[in-house]
């Protein structure tokens, strides 16, 4: 019983040092950094802070997965603040009423990526 709970947290430790590895290289790895173009650097300074921070949530293998969904869905918490108070900032700062602007740019913002993931499947 022990055994399998010292493998479990070893591939979970494994997993985590492979998931800020994963983060800080372009393209995910040594190998595909050689290989990326500007653009695919450009792009990954760009989300290297955010890629950071994702790479915070735990593997599934600590806890049965329970303690990465606890700190994923504490990430989504704060991701939502941030789009909601950057937001109100915005519509604040164009004039835009608090009803227009949770209408138009939220919806637009929380919409937009499933477009893309369509277009692209």
């Amino acid at each position: 019983f022990m055994r399998g709970n010292q493998d479990e947290r070893k591939l979970g430790a494994e997993n985590y040092k492979e998931q800020f590895k994963a983060a800080v290289f372009v393209g995910g790895s040594r190998e595909d950094q050689r290989n990326a173009h500007p653009m695919d650097w450009i792009m990954h300074i760009i989300a290297l802070p955010w890629k950071l921070l994702f790479a915070i949530v735990p593997p599934v293998e600590y806890c049965g997965g329970w303690l990465c969904f606890s700190v994923a869905l504490l990430m989504i918490g704060i991701v939502t603040c941030l789009i909601g108070d950057i937001a109100e900032l915005l519509g604040c700062v164009l004039d835009i009423s608090p009803a227009t602007t949770a209408i138009t740019l939220v919806a637009v913002g929380t919409s937009l990526p499933d477009t893309f993931a369509s277009k692209t499947a």
